[in-house]
C-alpha cells in the first residue's frame, strides 16, 4: 500500500522556520549574555568584598589593637559597624595564630578560623576564594594586615554568602529572561505575518502549485507554432519560446535573446513606442533579415500600469499558404452553392412542366439551358485557358445572375494556363474582390450590368472591371485602399486593400476612374511563362 506523502503548507513552513531561527538566536544570545552578566556580577561582588577587606586591613584602630594585643574588643566593634554599613555577611579579623578577633557570632571570637583557605593570606597574598565556614558556604576576600614596619600581624576575611551571590546574579539576569521571552513572542507574531504576506504575494499558491503552473506554462509556450517574445518595462527580453528562437536563427541571430535589449537585438520592432503608448498593434508586417513576419504587439498591464510587452509572430509564408488554401476552398464552396441553387430552381421548373404534360416546352427549355450554359462556358474558355481561373469566373457569372446582375466576360487574345499556383491565387484575390464590389455597386441601379475585360499581349496581362453604379465620391478616393476603411459599416473595407497588396506583390500597376454612373478599375500585370514567375 502506497503511503500518501504529507505536504506541509507554505504558511506553516515559513512560520516554523522563522520561529525556530528566532528562538534559537534569542536563546543562544540570552545564554551567552546571562553567563557574561553572571561573571561580571560575581566579579563585582568579589571586588566589593576585597575593597572592604582592604579598608579594614588598613584601619589604624585594627593595626594598633593587633600589634599591642590589648583592648581587642574595639576590633569587634569596628568590624560589626563596617559590616552593617556594607551589608556583607561577616568581617573576621585574625591574628598570626589564626584566632578570630571579630565575628558576627560573638561566641566564635577567640576561636580558630574555619575553612582552611586562609593560609596564602598569612604568606602576604590577597585573594578571593569559596569555602564553607561556620556560617555556611561563602565567597571570601582575604587581605593581609601589616604594621608600620611592614610586618604581617594578621589577616582580614570578608565573607558574602553564596546564596546572596546567586540572588544578585538572578536579579541581574531577570530582565534578560523577560527580553528573550518578549522577543520570542514578537518573533512568532512576525513569522505569522510574514508567512501571510508571502502567501498573499503568491496569490495563495503553494510552491508545488507554482512549479506545476510553470511547467504547464512552458509546455504551452513551446507547443505553439507562433513565436512568442516578452519584454519587461526596461525593454529587456525576458521570454522567448522555441518557435521564436528558431525564426531568429533562420534570420541569422544565433545568440540567446534572453536579457538582451529588444531594440538592439531586433531593430525597428517598435517595442519602445509600445511601452510608451500602451497601445496594441495587430497584423503588422516586419522584415527580419529577409524573412517576412506577421507580428502582433500588445502591452502587459498590471493595475493599469504598463509593465512590459508581448509579441506573437509567424512566418508570413506559412500564413500565406493557409490564406491561399482558404481562398481556394471558399471560392469552390461559393461556386457550388450558387450552381446548386440555380440548378434546383431549374429542376423545379422542369418538374412543373412534367406535371402539366408540356413535354415539347420542357424539351425546348432544356435545350435553351444547355445552349446558354455552353455559350457561357464557351465565352469564358475561349479567353481563359486556365481551368481554375475559368471555373472561378463561371461561378461569379452564376453568383451575379442570382443577384439579378448581368456579368459579361470579354477579352482579346487567349490567356494561357498559368503554371504557378501562387499567381492563380493572387489573380483570384484581385478579380474576386473587384467583381464583388462591382456587383454590389450595380444592385439597385437602372443598368444592372458588370463588364470584365481581359487582355493579354504575351508580356502583359490586363483586365478591367466596370460597373454603372453611383461612383466613388471625391472625398473618399484617397482612403479607399486603406485597410479597414469602408462606408458600409464595420468589419468591411478589406477588399481593395487586398487587391492593391496582391498587385504590388506581382509587380503590376493598379488604377481606377470613377464618375457618376460609371466606375472602372484597371490592372496591368507583367507575365512570364515560368513556374516561378512573379
Amino acid at each position: 500500500m502506497k503511503v500518501k506523502k504529507t505536504i506541509i503548507s507554505l504558511n506553516t513552513t515559513i512560520a516554523l522556520f522563522v520561529c525556530t531561527v528566532v528562538v534559537l538566536a534569542l536563546t543562544v544570545t540570552g545564554i551567552l549574555t546571562a553567563i557574561d552578566i553572571a561573571n561580571k556580577t560575581e566579579k563585582s561582588i568579589s571586588e566589593k568584598a576585597m575593597d572592604i577587606a582592604r579598608v579594614v586591613a588598613h584601619s589604624p584602630l585594627v593595626i594598633e589593637a593587633l600589634e599591642e594585643k590589648r583592648n581587642e574588643s574595639v576590633i569587634q566593634q569596628y568590624a560589626e559597624e563596617v559590616r552593617r554599613l556594607t551589608h556583607v555577611r561577616y568581617i573576621v579579623v585574625m591574628d598570626k595564630d589564626h584566632i578570630r578577633k571579630s565575628h558576627p557570632d560573638k561566641s566564635k571570637i577567640g576561636k580558630h578560623f574555619v575553612g582552611n583557605d586562609e593560609e596564602r593570606a598569612f604568606r602576604g597574598k590577597e585573594y578571593t576564594s569559596t569555602a564553607r565556614g561556620s556560617l555556611g558556604k561563602s565567597m571570601r576576600a582575604f587581605e593581609p594586615i601589616y604594621n608600620a614596619k611592614g610586618k604581617e600581624i594578621g589577616v582580614v576575611a570578608v565573607g558574602i554568602m553564596l546564596t546572596h551571590v546567586k540572588e544578585s546574579i538572578a536579579k541581574s539576569t531577570k530582565m534578560i529572561d523577560i527580553g528573550i521571552g518578549t522577543g520570542i513572542l514578537v518573533g512568532i507574531f512576525g513569522a505569522l505575518l510574514l508567512a501571510r504576506k508571502i502567501k498573499k504575494v503568491l496569490f495563495g499558491l503553494e510552491p508545488y502549485e507554482i512549479a506545476k503552473f510553470l511547467q504547464e506554462r512552458n509546455a504551452m509556450l513551446e507547443s505553439v507554432k507562433e513565436g512568442i517574445l516578452a519584454v519587461n518595462k526596461e525593454g529587456k527580453i525576458i521570454l522567448a519560446n522555441a518557435a521564436a528562437i528558431r525564426m531568429f536563427k533562420l534570420a541569422g541571430f544565433n545568440e540567446n535573446p534572453l536579457h538582451k535589449n529588444v531594440e538592439e537585438y531586433l531593430p525597428e520592432t517598435r517595442f519602445g513606442a509600445l511601452l510608451e503608448s500602451g497601445s496594441s498593434e495587430f497584423d503588422k508586417e516586419y522584415e527580419l533579415n529577409g524573412i517576412s513576419l506577421v507580428v502582433n504587439r500588445m502591452p502587459i498591464k498590471v493595475e493599469g500600469q504598463v509593465v512590459g510587452g508581448i509579441a506573437t509572430f509567424r512566418d508570413k509564408t506559412e500564413l500565406k499558404k493557409l490564406a491561399e488554401q482558404l481562398t481556394g476552398v471558399k471560392a469552390y464552396v461559393e461556386a457550388l452553392r450558387v450552381n446548386t441553387h440555380e440548378f434546383m430552381n431549374k429542376l423545379h421548373v422542369m418538374l412543373g412542366m412534367v406535371h402539366i404534360g408540356e413535354y415539347e416546352k420542357l424539351s425546348a427549355y432544356i435545350h435553351s439551358i444547355t445552349n446558354h450554359y455552353q455559350m457561357e462556358i464557351g465565352a469564358v474558355s475561349r479567353i481563359v485557358k486556365d481551368p481554375v481561373l475559368a471555373g472561378f469566373l463561371l461561378s461569379k457569372i452564376s453568383y451575379a445572375r442570382e443577384q439579378a446582375i448581368t456579368l459579361l466576360i470579354s477579352g482579346k487574345n487567349v490567356l494561357p494556363e498559368i503554371k504557378n499556383e501562387n499567381i492563380i491565387n493572387e489573380l483570384i484575390t484581385i478579380l474576386g474582390n473587384l467583381i464583388d464590389n462591382a456587383i454590389e455597386a450595380a444592385e439597385g441601379q437602372p443598368n444592372k450590368e458588370v463588364n470584365v475585360d481581359i487582355a493579354f499581349d504575351g508580356d502583359t496581362l490586363s483586365f478591367s472591371v466596370k460597373d454603372y453604379g453611383e461612383g466613388i465620391h471625391e472625398t473618399i478616393k484617397e482612403n479607399i485602399f486603406k485597410k479597414g476603411f469602408s462606408t458600409k459599416g464595420s468589419d468591411r473595407g478589406f477588399g481593395l486593400y487586398l487587391v492593391q497588396s496582391s498587385v504590388e506583390k506581382l509587380g503590376g500597376t493598379f488604377m481606377f476612374n470613377s464618375r457618376e454612373n460609371e466606375t472602372i478599375f484597371t490592372v496591368h500585370l507583367p507575365y512570364i511563362d515560368r513556374d516561378d514567375s512573379w
